[in-house]
């Protein structure tokens, strides 16, 4: 306890709301996690070689790189898990899953990172094989994603006969577009790449749900998506539009991995995580990622890498870390409380109400209400 007591953790750059979300999973020490707005006052803090540095995302500024490297200290990429929440992260809901990344981030392409490399080289154990076939299994039964919050339903769309492939958009000024994508890197571009491929399919394009609460932007024209996709689906959980379609295709959205879990083609136009190890119709162009991922990967191999051993967990009931099993139980328990009491409508519509809850956080962020 002595060795854990001394290890301290900085929040570097952190809006004060993120850190205020976060600095519980940061360590089971409070004390032990300092919040440094600049390079200047994570100098004056010292850190050693057992301290740890956070970063949100891949931007990473040069002198904090260089000043970190000099003192030792480990640096890590800090970004949600692929199982987060009940609720949007641009709500300010705050996360049940976290990744952490020492060589990069999952989502940047132009480099490797923790996932890649664990994915490269790990092999698992007849334990490891036997949790992911019970979390896969309970994610397909329970309808899990990275957000849980649209109504599932069935969908029945009026395709003819055709093959259904659904189209996730995704917001445009996200890094795993600008890191992860060569040639096709609007929804526009992809719906337009989309319907080259198939050429005959009923295409059914869902806006993504960070677009549709207008917390981000990657909205295109209807009429422009009409172009090339035969229905727009904002309403209904990605799940039932993947349990509905055929395949799906897509930039580099979570939406092609909860596709592979639920067993259907996915067609990646850019260079996703989940891409590149032969589970995927790679349709990329200089896709430098897919180089370094020579290793052909069983699907089990790429669950437990991206949900059992990249994320931490943390349960913020019991105030403690946890396992995947767990929160994919909680986030069970909590959608149907939400939808027993009409609370998970609530997190989902309501402008003026989503912003009133987005400003307390704000405020209990500000007063230091931890």
């Amino acid at each position: 306890m002595g060795n854990q007591l001394r290890y301290r953790v900085f929040l570097y750059g952190f809006r004060v709301w993120r850190a205020y979300n976060l600095k519980a999973l940061a360590s089971l020490y409070p004390s032990n996690v300092y919040v440094c707005g600049s390079l200047r006052r994570l100098q004056v803090m010292r850190p050693q070689p057992q301290d740890v540095v956070w970063v949100w995302g891949c931007n990473v500024p040069t002198s904090l790189a260089a000043y970190v490297l000099t003192c030792r200290a480990r640096l890590l990429r800090i970004e949600d898990g692929f199982i987060r929440s009940v609720g949007l992260g641009s709500d300010l809901i705050r996360p049940q899953s976290l990744v952490l990344d020492e060589r990069g981030i999952y989502f940047d392409a132009t480099r490797p990172s923790d996932l890649e490399h664990m994915l490269f080289n790990r092999e698992l154990t007849p334990v490891d094989v036997k949790r992911v076939h019970d979390v896969r299994a309970f994610i397909v039964e329970h309808g899990i994603t990275k957000y849980n919050l649209e109504p599932r339903q069935t969908v029945q769309w009026s395709s003819g006969g055709r093959l259904v492939v659904l189209v996730p958009g995704q917001v445009e000024t996200d890094a795993s577009i600008r890191l992860g994508c060569t040639a096709v890197r609007t929804n526009l571009d992809l719906l337009r790449a989309v319907r080259a491929a198939r050429t005959d399919a009923y295409i059914v394009y869902k806006p993504h749900p960070d677009v549709l609460s207008l917390n981000r932007k990657g909205r295109i024209a209807l009429e422009a998506a009409k172009q090339y996709a035969d229905h727009v689906e904002p309403g209904v959980s990605v799940v039932s539009c993947i349990d509905a379609c055929d395949e799906v295709h897509t930039m580099t959205s979570l939406t092609g991995f909860d596709a592979l879990l639920r067993g259907k083609k996915v067609v990646t136009y850019g260079q996703p995580f989940y891409a590149g190890w032969g589970l995927t119709e790679d349709r990329a162009e200089n896709a430098t990622a897919f180089e370094r991922r020579q290793r052909r990967l069983t699907l089990d191999e790429l669950i437990a890498g991206a949900l059992l051993y990249y994320p931490i967990y943390w349960d913020w009931d019991l105030k403690g870390y946890t396992t995947c099993e767990a929160v994919l139980h909680r986030i069970v328990e909590q959608r149907m409380a939400l939808e027993a009491n009409g609370g998970l409508h609530k997190l989902r519509v309501g402008f003026v109400r989503r912003q009133l809850r987005k400003a307390k956080v704000l405020f209990d962020s500000w007063t230091g209400r931890l």
